[in-house]
């Protein structure tokens, strides 16, 4: 772009600069003329809006009749999201209910894309299941449910939510993804869901619904073909519901997460699945990203990973044991990515370089509150080679042996990764 022309518009008369004869000046660089905002092409004034949040546009709508033009285009309410909170609990800005009665009754229509994000109390998640029983005449493809804080969907009567939910389920007709996580969502809202989007749906996260049996959650596995990401808990995850999963009219499963939680230590069972069941998703979708999240107690891991799972993604939020970790290298050969927040006190060595040895995808491992020795930690990292792009470890995690000290341990790591490395600090303030 040259100097002096305008990036609005590029094609706006410049100025030229004009030398008198027998005088030197300094140069000078020409400007062009103001630009007038107010004829701004309409596609820009669009992308403009498209940043700004409700209040902002609402406000900018009446600088002039353009931007006013522009401020009522469907474009720009295919996309919004509500933000519902209450001013004595939350910091978080509210949407105005002014507003929102105005995008009910001018541009329902024209929403698309639609997330809700409340806060904590029980009248910002009442508020947003009555603007959903009023979207009777929307064609939405994504919807989202967001709690801020804690799920204050569960605190609000299920019939209301249900009947709420199920206005959607039932108008859209065309929904894609639908991200529900923390509601009281049940089987029959679930069988409305697959009546009326079987054919659209391809994208379902719903952990932690309560209200849902495993059998609600197969309903949609056996109707809902298209479906390429899930997110559920593991209580919903069952022999069949994998085999259907695998059938031959389910497209390619792309990506599983499974939440396994457990709040009440000793009281909570947890299945087993079968190695055929989770062998026949592998053979349907065989670039399946298989990803399981842990919040168990040490005593709570005896029915996973006894034999050979193809999970991908590993996460322990809390602590789990060495014979946890050892029967991961000996039973996940698909691992791609591990992250232990805490283990004991005694080094995880031997685990991890089973781990690099039998995991041979390998590429990115996190560890909290564990203890390994430095010559340990240099093992695992010459065994996986350049494969690790991903090696967060805490400095408090190696522990110096008569090998290598923390001087050294950095230049022994980078040089089998092939690049620079330093231990994780832990910030001091």
């Amino acid at each position: 772009m040259k100097r002096g022309r305008s990036v609005l518009n590029s094609k706006c008369p410049i100025f030229p600069y004009h030398e008198k004869p027998g005088k030197r000046h300094k140069p000078s660089f020409a400007l062009s003329p103001p630009t007038d905002w107010g004829n701004l092409p309409y596609c820009i004034v669009l992308q403009i809006f498209q940043h700004l949040s409700l209040v902002d546009r609402a406000r900018s709508s009446s600088v002039c009749r353009c931007w006013n033009d522009v401020f009522h285009m469907p474009d720009l309410w295919r996309r919004f999201e509500f933000e519902l909170n209450q001013p004595a609990t939350s910091y978080l800005r509210s949407t105005h209910p002014d507003l929102i009665q105005q995008i009910i009754k001018k541009h329902a229509q024209h929403l698309q894309y639609v997330s809700f994000k409340v806060d904590s109390s029980t009248e910002s998640a009442e508020a947003a299941c009555d603007i959903l029983s009023q979207l009777v005449n929307c064609t939405i493809k994504t919807l989202g449910l967001i709690s801020t804080a804690r799920s204050s969907f569960m605190d609000v009567s299920q019939a209301h939510f249900v009947s709420a939910l199920t206005v959607v389920f039932v108008n859209s007709k065309s929904l894609s993804s639908i991200k529900i996580d923390d509601t009281p969502v049940d089987d029959p809202s679930l069988k409305v869901l697959v009546a009326n989007n079987s054919d659209t749906l391809k994208l379902l996260k719903m952990s932690s619904c309560p209200h849902v049996s495993p059998a609600g959650i197969l309903c949609v596995a056996d109707q809902c073909h298209g479906l390429r990401e899930l997110a559920l808990n593991y209580h919903l995850l069952s022999d069949e519901l994998l085999l259907a999963l695998s059938s031959e009219k389910h497209v390619h499963l792309e990506h599983l997460r499974i939440d396994v939680v457990s709040e009440n230590p000793g009281q909570t069972h947890f299945h087993t699945i079968k190695r055929n069941s989770w062998e026949a998703l592998v053979r349907h979708s065989p670039k399946v990203n298989i990803v399981m999240y842990f919040f168990l107690y040490e005593e709570e891991f005896g029915p996973f990973f006894c034999e050979e799972t193809p999970v991908t993604h590993l996460y322990f939020g809390r602590a789990v044991s060495k014979e946890m970790l050892g029967r991961i290298g000996l039973n996940c050969p698909r691992l791609v990515e591990l992250v232990v927040c805490a283990n004991g006190l005694n080094p995880l060595d031997e685990e991890l370089i089973r781990i690099a040895k039998r995991c041979k995808s390998l590429t990115a491992i996190g560890l909290g509150e564990c203890e390994v020795t430095c010559s340990g930690f240099v093992e695992f990292v010459k065994t996986c080679g350049g494969r690790l792009t991903q090696l967060s470890i805490m400095e408090e995690v190696l522990i110096p042996d008569n090998r290598y000290n923390m001087e050294q341990i950095h230049s022994e790591v980078s040089k089998h990764l092939g690049r620079l490395w330093f231990p994780d600090m832990m910030p001091t303030w």
